[in-house]
């Protein structure tokens, strides 16, 4: 299938060279393989994420945090229909990175046409072509919303999906197993995005110690996936406490924040690195601020510059 490029070039920042390699800016070699986020100035920087890495997304709302996932999701599918694209938009040498097989989306109260939706209501409508062609989307709703006041129509979704998402509920299961179960199909070689961690800290019947647990036995087994497993969480929803419980349990965590400048009338979103040492390692001491973001119709979400904190 032949893809326009987007008539804007990607905003980019590239780092100094300190500890970079100096003929291509890109991070030194590292051991590891590293999955690109893509999210190309982030990983010109950082190097990318290991292989194998659950990372927590953390935000304030609407401050990025769900845009970074679906921004990373489609950049890394681009060029799955156009080969030139990945220079485009990751901006990466090849033989420095391990790529997903595909990417999945799982889903605990959203069906996949809403999520498609959202989508072309914001991006380039490049971005819900890649999506309806690429995506493996995982609806739990069905799970989710059982044995809730919600009526069994609502969390419906036509032929064969629905009676695989009514599956676990069928078998007493909870949305927990049917979260591990969607993780333990999807995971494997891809990159994957749990939408969201907030949806089950709020429902009824899920303690958040049996969250930390699953998180934790996550952390674990992702390791042999090779891919990366983001986990959306909204800020502010549940104590302090269990943010911490999560944050300590997973491989990184990305905190995505709104700004106000008492010189400015305007706002700005911007991302921390709050936790990940492969990453924060390969950073320089001097860039390890508070990323400023953008994020637009065109391009998505990037990082257009740090500030110190």
């Amino acid at each position: 299938m032949a893809v326009e490029l987007p008539s804007a070039p990607v905003s980019v920042w590239v780092a100094p060279s300190h500890g970079l390699t100096p003929a291509s800016n890109q991070p030194a070699p590292s051991h590891e393989p590293r999955v690109p986020t893509g999210i190309a100035d982030f990983d010109q920087m950082s190097g990318g994420l290991p292989a194998g890495s659950v990372v927590l997304l953390l935000g304030e709302t609407g401050a990025g945090h769900q845009e970074f996932a679906l921004t990373s999701a489609t950049h890394l599918m681009f060029h799955y229909d156009e080969e030139r694209l990945h220079k485009f938009y990751l901006a990466l040498d090849r033989e420095n990175y391990v790529y997903p097989r595909a990417v999945a989306y799982v889903s605990l109260t959203r069906s996949k046409e809403q999520l498609l939706q959202e989508v072309s209501g914001s991006f380039d409508p490049l971005y819900r072509t890649v999506f309806e062609r690429h995506l493996e989307f995982h609806d739990l709703s069905a799970a989710y919303f059982a044995e809730t006041i919600v009526p069994p129509s609502w969390s419906a979704t036509p032929g064969g999906l629905l009676a695989a998402a009514a599956a676990p509920a069928s078998r007493g299961e909870g949305p927990l197993a049917a979260l591990a179960g969607a993780l333990e199909e999807g995971g494997p070689g891809n990159v994957v995005v749990v939408d969201s961690l907030t949806d089950l800290l709020v429902r009824r019947g899920i303690e958040a110690s049996d969250l930390l647990t699953l998180v934790k036995g996550l952390r674990r087994r992702a390791k042999s996936w090779g891919g990366i497993v983001y986990l959306l969480l909204s800020r502010g929803v549940v104590s302090a406490d269990t943010e911490q419980g999560l944050a300590d349990s997973v491989d990184g965590v990305l905190s995505f924040s709104w700004n106000q400048n008492p010189l400015r009338s305007s706002r700005q979103r911007s991302m921390l690195v709050a936790k990940s040492m492969p990453v924060l390692a390969h950073v320089p001491h001097e860039h390890q601020g508070r990323f400023v973001i953008r994020i637009s119709s065109l391009t998505g979400l990037v990082t257009t510059q740090y500030e110190r904190i």
